[in-house]
């Protein structure tokens, strides 16, 4: 599960969202976000890529366009992708965004070990899901957004070993921009990203207090895995 993550003004973020084609522009840079809080995305407008806010949380309650709080949906298990009938069925063939990124918290399940976790020499770009609501009765318009989480990875058995997000390859515009595509509803073709597996080298540093992002320890590398 990934439940928190930061973003700052830095080359790589930047060199990111040149990559993608949007401005900088209103681009929030946020030291720590926390599930239900705004924050960017990317997506594909009317007139190619563009950046707008979004409540990290996916389903809202349509009276309040707030978080809907009974389910815990700022992630989204890539198992449920096709599956009818799940809140993500639809987001993934017609809202799929990216979720820009300069490092993310993972926790071990222990309540009290956290690790920070930054690609070497790259921004993340997450693969995410956007819905967009509209208030019935007032016309007010906003997005939500979750990040796909895919099944564990090896590597990461003392750092969080339920899990890895999904990490779309910024090296890769082409990639992006398929998944990015609004109109673009063949997901098979995204099965090979589904397949959990470090695809860029991690930088993992012990932390405390999650919200804090305080190190705690020496950080160590996690290689890219290069089967496949």
């Amino acid at each position: 599960m990934c439940g928190r993550f930061n973003v700052i003004d830095s080359p790589e973020v930047r060199a990111l969202l040149d990559v993608l084609g949007v401005q900088l522009g209103s681009f929030r840079f946020t030291p720590d976000a926390a599930p239900g809080s705004t924050i960017s995305i990317v997506i594909d407008g009317q007139e190619g890529h563009q950046l707008t806010d979004a409540i990290w949380w996916l389903l809202l309650d349509a009276n309040t366009l707030k978080p809907n709080y009974q389910y815990a949906t700022f992630n989204s298990r890539w198992d449920k992708l096709n599956a009818k009938g799940s809140l993500a069925y639809h987001p993934y063939r017609n809202g799929r965004c990216i979720i820009p990124a300069s490092a993310f918290v993972e926790g071990l399940g222990d309540s009290e070990t956290y690790h920070k976790i930054e690609l070497e020499g790259s921004a993340i770009a997450f693969g995410g899901l956007y819905k967009h609501y509209v208030h019935r009765d007032t016309g007010e318009s906003v997005y939500a957004a979750s990040i796909i989480t895919l099944g564990p990875v090896p590597q990461w058995q003392h750092v969080h070993p339920k899990s890895h997000p999904l990490i779309l390859p910024t090296d890769q515009p082409d990639v992006l921009n398929a998944w990015l595509d609004k109109d673009n509803s063949e997901v098979s073709q995204f099965d090979p990203l589904l397949e959990s597996r470090i695809r860029t080298a991690e930088r993992i540093t012990p932390i405390g207090r999650p919200s804090k992002w305080n190190a705690v320890g020496e950080s160590w590398v996690i290689p890219a895995d290069t089967a496949g």
